[in-house]
């Protein structure tokens, strides 16, 4: 599966790329309510925003649909990066 999460995340990355978004990761993992989940980390240089994530979203779904890497039901969590809090 890591190969093929690898495949998905290098479709993903060239995809976005014109869009100027960017893949930061892809993991596949049981969360601790037990349910599957295939999470994809996105970034945009100034940051990104809600209709952003969205409009990768849409774009993601087909891409993974395409991929059909498990068989196991799970969550497409599509979230952006983490931002440190600034000191003031």
């Amino acid at each position: 599966m890591r190969k093929t999460l690898e495949n998905l995340e290098q479709k993903m990355k060239e995809t976005l790329a014109p869009k100027e978004i960017i893949v930061d990761s892809v993991t596949y993992e049981k969360n601790s309510g037990n349910y599957n989940v295939l999470t994809v980390v996105l970034d945009k240089v100034g940051g990104i925003d809600l209709d952003t994530i969205v409009e990768a979203t849409h774009i993601i779904n087909p891409i993974v649909d395409e991929y059909d890497f498990t068989d196991d039901s799970y969550i497409l969590d599509v979230v952006s990066k983490e931002r440190g809090v600034l000191d003031e």
